[in-house]
């Protein structure tokens, strides 16, 4: 994808690999649940949209090296890749995102939701809509991440639920501020004597 100023935040990827900042929608992943007495219960759940967060060069290094005959060494290969559910950004503002796993979340009022819309809240990063790729607004919260493996993304139940793939300027955007979230450092409250 070309450095030069974009038309738009998305563009239509041919390439035959996965690439940062890929958006889906209606994927469905297995998920472990709480362990019962009989086992580990596993549940399926269905993300509306979410966007692959793997670095690109490492997706590459995958791909390549998986393409060559018999290759002598496999340590480019990934076992699994980082995924960031996005939400529609309607059902984000008013806490109801979650609903369906039985969580209300937080609403946001008119003096918080520009903040975040802007990308100046560090928790939660703002996806544009482009209508002509499907994708609405949407929202990532940092908080939740999750991995899948590698083979399932690949496999057709993730590439027929391909909508775009992020402009490399906005994707290195969201990958950055998803890196600055999470290397955050908690300091304690001093207490004053």
């Amino acid at each position: 994808m070309p450095l030069s100023a974009p038309n738009s935040a998305y563009v239509r990827s041919d390439t035959p690999r996965c690439e940062q900042g890929d958006i889906y929608r209606d994927v469905k992943l297995i998920e472990w649940a709480e362990e019962q007495a009989d086992g580990i219960n596993i549940a399926e759940r269905t993300l509306p949209y979410c966007v692959l967060l793997s670095q690109d060069c490492d997706l590459e290094h995958d791909f390549n090296n998986r393409a060559e005959q018999d290759p002598a060494k496999k340590d480019k290969y990934l076992q699994s890749l980082l995924i960031c559910p996005a939400y529609p950004a309607e059902g984000f503002r008013n806490g109801d995102h979650l609903e369906k796993l039985g969580m209300k979340m937080e609403a946001f009022n008119s003096k918080i939701w520009p903040f975040i819309v802007k990308n100046t809240n560090p928790r939660y990063h703002y996806l544009q809509e482009d209508l002509d790729r499907q994708v609405p607004p949407l929202v990532v919260d940092f908080k939740h991440y999750l991995t899948a493996p590698r083979d399932v993304v690949y496999r057709d139940s993730f590439q027929d639920h391909y909508l775009a793939t992020m402009e490399i300027l906005y994707r290195d955007n969201l990958s950055g501020r998803f890196a600055h979230y999470l290397s955050r450092v908690g300091l304690p409250e001093l207490v004053s004597a």
